[in-house]
């Protein structure tokens, strides 16, 4: 941007406003973010594919994915320790994220 015929770097307007999360938001967001990252490290993603990418690609994407969210939600609470019912929210959450992914990319 140019003031005054000199050049002038511009940067970005950031707010110096945090929010006050109510629900823990900011912090159940990171740990979303490292579950997800982990899932990427698993034994069925280590040869560059999953099989959620192909369940996508062969267009059955949506009802894997709401099937999955349903599976996960029915099941908390029902199976194992505390801890493995938080992780059934995590992969709602996560199946959520890939149906909204799938959405986006669909044409209809």
């Amino acid at each position: 941007m140019k003031i005054f015929g000199k050049e002038k770097e511009e940067k970005p307007v950031v707010e110096d406003k945090l929010i006050n999360y109510k629900y823990s938001e900011d912090r159940i967001l990171k740990e979303l973010a490292e579950y997800v990252d982990s899932t990427y490290n698993q034994h069925y993603s280590q040869n560059k594919f999953q099989a959620t990418e192909f369940i996508l690609d062969s267009g059955h994407g949506t009802g894997f994915t709401i099937g999955n969210i349903l599976k996960y939600a029915q099941r908390y609470g029902k199976k194992g320790s505390r801890e493995d019912a938080r992780k059934d929210l995590l992969k709602v959450i996560h199946y959520g994220i890939i149906a909204l992914h799938n959405h986006d990319k669909e044409k209809n």
